[in-house]
């Protein structure tokens, strides 16, 4: 103990300086995680128009906003996301055609607010250039087909959507990003494309249909919380990661109300602390496996450590930097263990294709087909890493 605890004060210094300097990324700056309901909560607390109080977004838990939905008829539930979109396409447990509409609305709602600043006169140049760079990523996210699950404009700006159709899906999947993920780096572009949520979700169903073409499936991009910048103190610590998790377990368990099946969680980097943070909080209703890749730690020991009920799965490539990274957690510095390592005691599988710490997902890759394969619970079919009995147990 006195041993372990020696290395970790020698260690933990190197953190911050790894995460500083790695890849030639830029330090980050502190960020103000978004915290509680959505704009517009007030408004929706002081509707009486139906003649009975509605849910609180703030205290409301999903099986009370679903219950509560329940009991409208469709003219009653139209109404309200006319009146309060913003609430509405952020309810956990709310209907998912409902929340869709709610956010369509409150896109526009927002595009029109932002091209109304455009024209300001008593606005910068630069406030100018701003609101035209929101308007047209808002125009992008109402698209034609596009379904969005979730839409916050606060901070950096929070999404989520669904690819494939959620409502009747008998396998689905979750993915939860790390560092620099916001309203503006959602989609990605290019080489850097399955880096970014919405390249990892398409890539994720893609091959999942084509594992099981008979098999209904749907994947949910997931950008819920507030993400470090850079990898600075904020990429060091838990305290975003502490904010994040409450946030990523209310909107599983909403999913679980609207009578989606329990999908598997993929964790990506810093989203692998969010989930780690989360994992106790999660029933198997919620999710049916957490798998984590690319992951500088969980915060805990041990998978004994999360107190989970749900499965747990990593992956790490070769040439992944995070790799470098020294397991520790100190004084809130680091995020302890390695989850690939063997004492861990997640199932390891392999990642020997994984382009480096981005392109877990990358088609044609070991770890998108393991991956693919935990997401249908086609366990049979998973390549093992070679030491991880664990997962050989689990086929």
């Amino acid at each position: 103990m006195k041993r372990r605890r020696k290395r970790a004060l020698l260690v933990a210094p190197l953190v911050a300086a790894v995460f500083a300097t790695t890849a030639g990324v830029t330090s980050g700056t502190e960020q103000t995680p978004v915290t509680g309901p959505a704009p517009g909560a007030a408004a929706w607390r002081a509707d009486r128009s139906l003649g009975r109080t509605l849910p609180d977004p703030a205290t409301a838990n999903p099986e009370r906003v679903a219950d509560f939905f329940a009991g409208l008829n469709g003219r009653e539930r139209r109404a309200l996301v006319r009146r309060h979109p913003m609430t509405v396409g952020n309810l956990d447990g709310a209907p998912l055609r409902d929340r869709y509409q709610a956010n369509r609305l409150a896109l526009k709602a927002e595009r029109r607010a932002e091209l109304g600043r455009v024209r300001d006169a008593g606005l910068t140049l630069e406030d100018h250039r701003e609101a035209r760079r929101k308007a047209e990523r808002y125009a992008e996210l109402l698209a034609r087909g596009r379904q969005i699950l979730a839409f916050d404009p606060r901070g950096r700006g929070q999404v989520a959507e669904v690819y494939g159709d959620l409502a009747h899906a008998t396998r689905t999947a979750v993915v939860v990003p790390g560092s620099d993920i916001d309203l503006a780096t959602f989609d990605g572009d290019g080489k850097n494309r399955y880096g970014k949520p919405a390249g990892m979700a398409t890539a994720l169903r893609d091959r999942m249909a084509a594992r099981a073409p008979r098999t209904r499936t749907a994947v949910i991009a997931w950008v819920g919380y507030t993400t470090p910048v850079g990898l600075g103190p904020d990429a060091a610590t838990g305290r975003l990661a502490k904010a994040g998790a409450p946030r990523l377990a209310r909107f599983l368990h909403g999913l679980s109300q609207t009578g989606a099946p329990a999908p598997a969680v993929l964790c990506h980097s810093y989203g692998s602390v969010v989930c780690g943070r989360a994992a106790a909080r999660l029933g198997r209703s919620d999710a049916a496996d957490l798998i984590v890749f690319g992951s500088p730690g969980m915060r805990a020991g041990s998978v004994a450590g999360l107190h989970t009920r749900v499965p747990v799965w990593a992956a790490r490539a070769d040439e992944d930097w995070i790799g470098r990274v020294p397991n520790v957690e100190l004084f809130g510095l680091g995020h302890g263990a390695d989850p690939t390592a063997a004492g861990f005691g997640a199932r390891v599988v392999t990642a020997a294709q994984a382009d480096g710490h981005s392109g877990y997902l990358k088609p044609g890759t070991d770890s998108l087909d393991n991956f693919a394969a935990v997401a249908l619970r086609a366990y049979g079919s998973v390549q093992c890493a070679p030491a991880s009995q664990e997962c050989a147990d689990a086929r």
